[in-house]
């Protein structure tokens, strides 16, 4: 395990803030136009990964994927942005701009092509590909694809993925560039096997998305864990050259079908690494965060990538990616002007299954029966999870699977490894940086080849034991990983901070000397963005986005404390305990916590994100009942975060901000207690927001400090 010295979490970036400028027109200097060498470089092995973890994440392997990783880069959206300079520069700039662009993407697209035949030629050479429909107990057959190692004088174990985003490429003759979860795992020899799970592209049957678990299913029926079970007996009896041990392993989605896979599982499957897996839609994942729909990436997801077949098995489509076209690249404009409700946003996709997502506003029937935490019993072999303090998309799912595998299998060997990533960075870049952030080392290419890999290469062909413990955790603000028993950390200490008039975040509870609440209006047409300028599709950057833009808006409350004397460090899950009061029957309270660097810092007054949700106040007692606000009643708004493990430097400022929308990362909130889906027009209304801090009614963050 990598043990440096401490260093400061650091931040880059090309642009300054310019405070002269009104609170919405927040600009920066001009920087260099030039595409760094090393951009490039890192690009291409990016797409070169992304080829191998395609069941991760529908985009990867796609050519669109080269635009986005460009536009979705701060620094070339904000140099595309058309109020960044004076108009008698822009023309010129934004050619410049393009030219380069150019030149970078058709250097990457190139050497991605390149390399990436190369790699599959490399493949090719030494392993061969075959293809199987293999039958299930209720007779579906399922599309896999089976990549045995050419050097026949020993025996090797399987490694399985199981994905909803296709197998391709297609075909005996074509290979992947890579097949392992690291390049290690493809030189150490496997046998390699990818599945496309019932009822997607090439495999038979009905897709169900998250498809219920049955926990003592009668002769005939399916779900994922008994198509796991089947596919792993036939691969036994009919591949050769295998030792009779399987390793099986995925990504977000694919994560859950690992999660699903070992639930009284095949008695040969030996390891299991579940990362960043989806867990409970409604309850913190993809769906829903704390019953406020998360809109930008349900719709990207349902309007470009899942799409229900409409007559047996498929191949991929080209427009896999790009079904949609949203005629503008501005994601704030797009979803206001087609909404305010979410049914007619909805409708524009065409989707049953965004449709379903939808309906089922509240933790009902359909989604508890889709959490498979509940069903994590029985599971007997060891498990490593993996998840990144920056995902996106499937923190809470990490955490709730990890947990639920510890509590429901007491003895069990179960490990957690939490890094600096966003979703799947771990799998598909060095991991040195996110952004703007800078981490002091190679902290992907520490897991594939320190973790990952020793940990099947034990338990799947009996190398030595890797030095994990039960929990390694990368702390961010010192650049180190930390080792526990489990998580979160045993010794973890909880203080509030409160809420103080005059923007002030102490350890001291309020007095009756200060003013008893702060105030803001909430208007549904001007909602805060959830970044400085929202693109169509999930701005995953939001997780570490410099949050000084919301800063200066008047409909955002700041809290700061004082410059720390020392530093803190937050370990664990980060309660909020609000006492709000609003002139409608129904709000969003979201907030942030957030750390300031000093003036002193090469990124003075930089506003980094460490976690923010948001929390929908018809849901404050229960996520399946949902109940009015009393308008202007004092009401208790208690929820939880997921889990950090950063550290406030000494001279740092701890920054809280609350705000009632974050669009359109999540939907807007009428502000009325109506159908919020179908809510009409006329029902959006402009709502008074008071937050108080009171010794009778104080608001306050709970941090478990280490």
């Amino acid at each position: 395990m990598e043990n440096r010295a401490p260093r400061p979490f650091t931040v880059t970036s090309p642009y300054v803030y310019n405070r002269s400028q009104p609170p919405h027109s927040a600009s920066r200097t001009r920087g260099t136009h030039r595409v760094p060498k090393a951009d490039v470089a890192q690009l291409v092995e990016q797409l070169i990964r992304n080829q191998q973890v395609i069941g991760s994440s529908p985009i990867v392997g796609s050519s669109k994927f080269l635009f986005q990783a460009f536009a979705h880069h701060r620094r070339w959206a904000l140099l595309l942005s058309v109020d960044r300079f004076p108009e008698s520069r822009m023309r010129f700039t934004r050619v410049r701009v393009a030219i380069a662009l150019s030149v970078a993407i058709g250097a990457a697209a190139a050497a991605w092509y390149f390399l990436g035949r190369d790699s599959a030629r490399q493949t090719k050479a030494k392993y061969i590909k075959r293809e199987y429909r293999i039958p299930m107990r209720d007779g579906v057959t399922l599309f896999t694809q089976v990549y045995i190692p050419r050097e026949t004088s020993k025996t090797y174990p399987f490694l399985i993925q199981r994905t909803p985003f296709s197998v391709q490429p297609y075909g005996e003759n074509q290979y992947r560039p890579q097949l392992g979860p690291g390049a290690e795992f493809d030189r150490a020899g496997y046998i390699f096997v990818f599945q496309d799970v019932r009822g997607r592209f090439q495999s038979q049957g009905e897709f169900v998305d998250m498809r219920p678990h049955i926990d003592q299913p009668t002769p005939g029926q399916t779900d994922e864990s008994t198509d796991m079970y089947d596919t792993v007996e036939w691969l036994l009896k009919n591949v050769p050259s295998n030792n009779g041990r399987v390793g099986i392993w995925g990504m977000s989605y694919p994560g859950f079908y690992t999660s699903a896979s070992i639930i009284d599982s095949h008695p040969a499957i030996k390891a299991a690494s579940p990362e960043a897996p989806m867990t409970n839609l409604f309850l913190g994942d993809d769906a829903y965060h704390n019953g406020a729909f998360m809109l930008a990436q349900q719709f990207q997801i349902y309007a470009n990538y899942f799409k229900p077949r409409s007559d047996g098995p498929e191949f991929p489509s080209p427009k896999i990616g790009s079904f949609f076209d949203y005629r503008t690249s501005d994601g704030y404009q797009f979803f206001l002007a087609h909404g305010p409700n979410v049914d007619k946003v909805a409708s524009l996709a065409s989707n049953p299954l965004l449709d379903e997502n939808i309906r089922h506003d509240s933790f009902d029937d359909y989604w508890k029966a889709r959490d498979i935490s509940e069903h994590l019993h029985n599971v007997h072999c060891p498990v490593l999870i993996a998840g990144g303090w920056f995902d996106a998309e499937d923190l809470a799912g990490t955490f709730g699977t990890y947990h639920a595998i510890k509590e429901k299998n007491p003895g069990s060997k179960v490990m957690m490894v939490m890094g600096p990533w966003g979703h799947g960075d771990w799998l598909r870049s060095r991991g040195a940086k996110l952004g703007p952030l800078e981490f002091g080392s190679q902290t992907g290419v520490f897991f594939r080849d320190k973790v990952l890999f020793p940990f099947f290469e034990h338990y799947l062909k009996d190398a030595p034991a890797p030095d994990l413990p039960g929990a390694l955790a990368f702390e961010t603000g010192t650049n180190q990983w930390r080792r526990y028993e489990s998580w979160p950390p045993s010794n973890a200490q909880t203080r509030k901070l409160y809420l103080h008039a005059n923007g002030k975040l102490t350890f001291d509870p309020p007095s009756e000397q200060e003013n008893s609440y702060d105030e803001f209006v909430s208007d549904p047409a001007n909602p805060v963005p959830y970044v400085e300028h929202p693109p169509n599709e999930l701005a995953s950057e939001y997780m570490h986005a410099d949050q000084r833009f919301a800063t200066q808006r008047a409909d955002v409350l700041t809290y700061r404390t004082d410059p720390l004397d020392k530093n803190l460090t937050v370990a664990g899950p980060i309660t909020v305990r609000l006492r709000v009061s609003s002139s409608g029957s129904d709000a969003d309270f979201g907030v942030k916590l957030i750390d300031e660097y000093p003036h002193s810092d090469p990124s003075a007054g930089y506003q980094l994100l460490i976690r923010g949700e948001p929390m929908r106040a018809r849901f404050r007692n229960s996520f399946s009942n949902p109940e009015a606000l009393k308008p202007d009643q004092v009401t208790e708004i208690n929820f939880t975060m997921p889990d950090v493990n950063h550290t406030f430097l000494r001279g740092h400022r701890i920054v809280v901000q609350v705000q009632s929308s974050w669009f359109p990362l999540v939907d807007m909130n009428p502000q009325t207690f109506v159908t919020i889906p179908s809510a009409k027009s006329s029902d959006f209304i402009k709502a008074r927001q008071r937050v108080f801090h009171t010794p009778q009614a104080d608001s306050a963050i709970v941090l478990p400090f280490r």
